[in-house]
């Protein structure tokens, strides 16, 4: 898909990328970078950020490492304005960042919940909150891709997964919410739920999620890569100034998820 596309518009450009020390979050931040864009990484683990820029610092574009804890307000706020002095105006927030803890509803553990909302919902509208002031600011047609999940649409019995489907049903809820807004203001800004079915990353591979957690019909090593996320964002970053896609839903070929 990569090959065929381009980032033009955003060449020389700034995006933000949360959560990209590994994973979907990574491999997005190594296509920007590919591909001309100049991406602030945010991460808790900075040091792998760091240690990935020295790898594409032969590319076009330029990563640049961010320690941010997302879970806190304040650090979101001070980030961006960060960003904003050292790079320049923003034109691409990719809320990628994603929790899931391992527990359950009926008798969970509380404090786990809180830990996966703060992650998944309360941190994209914060920093929506933040990049959309700035992209109104500089009068900027920027871009704006929520990472979501098909379990943002459906809900499948996957024991110890909880609160995570809320948390992304919020995500598809809170995208539209801010298109009708954005559309409402007249403002030249897209925005995009991107909802990939199971990627092999580190959230399932993780100690705290047993076996029982993932459905038998997923196949571990059949699952998607991160950088098939990463093409897809490519694909909806490269449409013309009048296209918009409001959805867009990347699962593995023949399963449901």
């Amino acid at each position: 898909m990569s090959c065929s596309l381009s980032l033009k518009t955003f060449v020389g450009k700034v995006a933000i990328v949360t959560g990209t020390s590994a994973g979907i979050g990574k491999a997005i931040a190594e296509t920007l970078v590919k591909h001309g864009v100049i991406v602030a990484g945010l991460a808790r683990r900075v040091e792998r950020v760091e240690e990935h820029s020295k790898q594409l610092g032969n590319e076009s574009g330029k990563l640049h490492a961010f320690r941010c804890d997302i879970t806190n307000q304040e650090e979101i706020i001070s980030t961006v304005k960060e960003i904003t002095e050292k790079l320049g105006p923003i034109d691409i927030l990719v809320n990628n960042a994603g929790l899931a803890r391992a527990t359950n509803i009926i008798d969970g553990d509380v404090e786990k919940w809180k830990s996966v909302l703060d992650t998944n919902l309360l941190a994209v509208a914060i920093f929506i909150k933040e990049v959309i002031a700035n992209m109104k600011l500089h009068k900027t047609k920027g871009h704006i891709i929520n990472i979501n999940s098909i379990l943002g649409h459906w809900v499948v019995d996957m024991p110890l997964i909880n609160i995570y489907p809320a948390s992304k049903h919020a995500i598809t809820a809170l995208t539209e919410t801010v298109r009708l807004e954005i559309n409402r203001e007249k403002l030249p800004i897209k925005i995009t739920s991107l909802s990939p079915g199971y990627v092999k990353t580190e959230i399932i591979a993780s100690e705290e999620f047993a076996k029982e957690a993932i459905p038998q019909s997923v196949e571990i090593h059949k699952g998607l890569e991160s950088q098939d996320i990463a093409d897809a964002a490519l694909y909806i970053l490269s449409t013309p100034d009048h296209v918009n896609v409001n959805e867009l839903t990347v699962v593995v070929q023949g399963r449901p998820y």
